[in-house]
């Protein structure tokens, strides 16, 4: 490891992870992955995202405008609190296996219902505006998630509309689950 090197704890398929490869990728930060297996033994998550906005601010996750700002957090507070746990391997341990696709289908369709409506009033190019944001970090593993558990995308013309610029920029697909170091071979791209 290089002196100053940041090292991420990284699972190739996890939605956290992968919101901090974006972060690192669209900051042109490098790091050294270190692969941690979560289904093996549960594993552990740093909420890193905001460390790295009020370290290295450039390019702004966060928009300066408060109002934005606020938008950008609530989008972000929605996948990662409203919608991702609910569909989470933990959860979905707890449920009985032929229903377990039923349930991540209804909490991401829940929760996208009302993201679809908001991202009609905050959307340009992205979830928040023509820029990148925190939110655009969370949008794309969520999207990525709810295409496993086979959700109908029809009625979220919206964030199928900004996923698709999102996964066109280097920094996502560079931090794409299928180009990292743990990936299995067999979902490789």
């Amino acid at each position: 490891m290089q002196a100053g090197k940041p090292i991420l704890y990284s699972y190739f398929r996890s939605s956290c992870s992968w919101r901090v490869r974006i972060a690192l990728a669209l900051k042109g930060i490098a790091y050294e992955t270190v692969p941690v297996n979560l289904i093996k033994d549960g594993g552990q998550q740093l909420a890193i995202i905001e460390y790295l906005e009020e370290t290295r601010p450039t390019p702004r996750l966060l928009p300066q405008d408060p109002k934005k700002r606020a938008s950008v957090r609530m989008i972000s507070d929605l996948i990662t609190s409203g919608i991702q746990p609910l569909q989470n391997l933990s959860i979905l341990k707890k449920v009985r296996e032929e229903t377990q696709l039923t349930w991540a289908q209804n909490a991401i369709t829940s929760g996208f219902n009302a993201l679809e409506q908001i991202l009609q009033s905050t959307a340009g190019k992205y979830c928040v505006g023509d820029e990148v944001t925190m939110a655009d970090l969370c949008l794309v593993p969520q999207v990525a998630n709810a295409e496993r558990f086979k959700v109908d995308f029809t009625p979220y013309p919206t964030i199928s509309c900004i996923n698709k610029r999102l996964l066109a920029l280097e920094a996502f697909q560079v931090s794409h689950p299928c180009r990292q170091p743990d990936t299995p071979t067999e979902l490789r791209a």
